[in-house]
């Protein structure tokens, strides 16, 4: 299932009416931020998000967990304690109640592991499964941090490889190696839990989830948010096992053409980068990695505390492009 075309919502989300009644929200939809944040006292403010989706994974455990993963790090990319969740379960009325039960099982295990606990949730009879989560966080609201902050000067860090919705798709179709399977599942189910606390105690400026707009599009987001220019070294960003082969075979989503969409023409690509690599970065992502602006001299610190995080380019002062990429 992919996502509506980020710039159709866009142009929904900009009719809406203004809802300035309230100064405690912190953070709306207006950013496209990961998470909103509502200020409940001095202190203490709410992070809340939602997100489910269509099977990533043949085992009905594996989904639930990453559909929990996928949920959790929009908490943890605003720098987030998750704390309770509601399930949301689309499913056929008709269908295998067991294999229900081990996709609510998988995703429950992974929120427990966290210490967040399962409040209830909705369920809907649906002839395509959809399964996944809305959760509630904690924030200090002295210290959120948003797609807002990037600040030039900065460098931009990746905590996880692309190239999930490439990977997935190569699996409907049985065209992925045994190599690309267990990297694909690997990262998905890995939780942005310990970069989060990582990139709280180093103090990064700004931070936002790499998940269904790929790489560039929510980088897009990121440095529209912050009235900045970031610079994108191709050969420093990460990619799954077999991504670019599986790209050569067609291999794409959706969400390949809506990303680019999406962006337009605010992305400038050097001239060596290549189709293939404009679609991985382009790819939209499960449960993908974070996306952290902080202090060159902060990097050091938080890269020595978080395995496979890189530094794929830094924050500029606007230019002419809000991205690009050599």
């Amino acid at each position: 299932m992919a996502k509506l075309a980020p710039r159709d919502l866009a142009q929904v989300l900009s009719k809406l009416p203004n809802q300035n009644f309230s100064s405690d929200v912190l953070v709306g939809y207006e950013t496209a931020d990961d998470a909103g944040v509502f200020r409940l006292n001095a202190e203490i403010a709410l992070v809340q998000t939602v997100d489910f989706f269509t099977p990533v994974a043949d085992e009905p455990e594996i989904y639930g967990k990453i559909a929990a993963i996928n949920s959790l790090n929009d908490v943890y990319a605003m720098g987030g304690t998750p704390i309770s969740a509601l399930s949301i379960v689309c499913y056929p009325q008709k269908g295998d109640w067991d294999v229900l039960g081990e996709i609510m099982s998988g995703g429950q295990k992974a929120l427990n592991k966290e210490n967040v606990v399962v409040l209830g949730g909705h369920s809907v009879d649906d002839s395509e499964i959809k399964f996944g989560y809305a959760i509630t966080g904690t924030i200090d609201h002295r210290r959120i941090i948003k797609n807002s902050g990037a600040k030039a000067g900065d460098v931009l860090i990746l905590t996880k490889p692309i190239g999930t919705g490439v990977i997935n798709t190569a699996i409907k179709f049985d065209k992925a190696s045994e190599e690309s399977k267990r990297a694909v599942l690997k990262t998905m189910t890995t939780s942005a839990r310990e970069a989060s606390k990582v990139m709280q105690k180093v103090k990064a400026n700004g931070c936002t989830d790499v998940t269904g707009f790929g790489l560039l599009g929510h980088a897009f987001e990121m440095a529209k948010a912050s009235d900045v220019t970031l610079t994108l070294q191709s050969d420093k960003i990460p990619l799954l096992p077999d991504v670019m082969n599986l790209i050569e075979k067609k291999m794409l989503t959706r969400g390949d053409k809506n990303n680019r969409e999406y962006v337009g023409e605010t992305v400038r690509f050097g001239k060596t980068i290549t189709k293939e690599m404009q679609s991985a970065l382009f790819d939209p992502q499960t449960a993908g990695g974070l996306l952290i602006s902080l202090e060159e001299e902060k990097a050091e610190r938080f890269l020595a505390q978080v395995p496979n995080a890189i530094v794929i380019g830094r924050v500029e002062c606007y230019k002419n492009n809000l991205i690009e990429v050599g």
